[in-house]
């Protein structure tokens, strides 16, 4: 027992050191107390010194219009704005674990269209942040935190209260913005996208055979896809999305906040179906697709998506 506490004594000494001297390489020495240091050292992720690029895809659609689709337990907007704030606090602790003559990480919003309130698109500049050794101080990691806790929300609400919901171009995102956008060179480059698992837009609306652009209840149920044999039927007829570009195996995504018509039974798994395949043949290797799940519940799912 004596041998097992000087083993324990001396491998905290040299944890102890260890962590002081690596305070040299950094300028975010006080951010905290040593005592949390050690704890987060001790329970580092598996992220280590990799550079992270994460991304939003924010679905402004009237899917968020707690008039139109209430929900008594918590409204659908506020639900995604908690997402939002799980991803930033990952990223915020993946840049805590790294030393800043590392640093080259990239948080970011974006939509598509565009909304036209100037306000959202000015709050949504301001989510942008860019770290690297020379740009990164104890305050801008702070403000990452900061401004993610509280500004993800005042979009959603000034979208809200402008009703003018104009629908969410995801097909078209995909196709034409997301390599410029979403990946860059040598980083795990990370999409979250905000949905509730139907696209549609009226000016990417097309279709080739059985495969289409857009995906809608409506949709789901004209094509039969709303009985047990819906999985037969989709194979046999070819439904799903078009893919909308080809070689994205260095974007991960994270669909969070599917939320199926619950008058088809089915539905949840037609959409995954569709989701899926459409990553398969667009050559996405991780992802995963999320029902809109309490926060409280989904936080851990999401913080092990991006630090594990």
């Amino acid at each position: 027992m004596k041998y097992f506490s000087l083993i324990n004594k001396n491998l905290l000494f040299l944890l102890f050191i260890l962590l002081t001297g690596c305070k040299n390489d950094s300028n975010i020495e006080d951010l905290d107390s040593l005592e949390t240091n050690i704890v987060e050292t001790v329970e580092k992720t598996n992220t280590g010194n990799q550079d992270i690029n994460v991304s939003f895809l924010l679905d402004l659609s009237d899917r968020i219009n707690p008039k139109k689709y209430p929900n008594p337990t918590m409204d659908f907007y506020e639900r995604d704005a908690a997402y939002i704030r799980s991803v930033s606090t990952a990223f915020y602790s993946h840049l805590r674990g790294k030393k800043v003559r590392l640093m080259n990480d990239k948080i970011q919003v974006f939509f598509d269209p565009e909304p036209l309130n100037q306000r959202i698109n000015k709050i949504s500049s301001n989510l942008k942040f860019s770290f690297t050794r020379k740009t990164t101080t104890i305050e801008k990691i702070r403000d990452v935190r900061k401004v993610y806790d509280s500004m993800p929300v005042e979009i959603y609400k000034l979208a809200i209260a402008d009703d003018k919901y104009i629908g969410s171009d995801t097909w078209k995102f995909f196709k034409t913005k997301v390599k410029d956008y979403c990946i860059e060179k040598d980083h795990r480059n990370i999409l979250v996208v905000l949905t509730d698992g139907y696209i549609y837009h009226k000016d990417t609306k097309f279709k080739e055979e059985n495969k289409s652009t857009y995906l809608t209840p409506q949709t789901i149920r004209a094509a039969g896809l709303n009985s047990s044999k819906w999985e037969e039927k989709f194979n046999d007829h070819g439904y799903g999305f078009i893919p909308a570009i080809e070689g994205l195996d260095n974007l991960e995504v994270l669909v969070l906040g599917i939320n199926p018509d619950n008058k088809n039974p089915y539905e949840e798994d037609v959409i995954r179906k569709y989701w899926s395949e459409w990553f398969d043949a667009m050559g996405i290797k991780k992802y995963e697709i999320k029902t809109a799940g309490l926060p409280a519940n989904m936080d851990k799912v999401i913080k092990d998506f991006i630090l594990k």
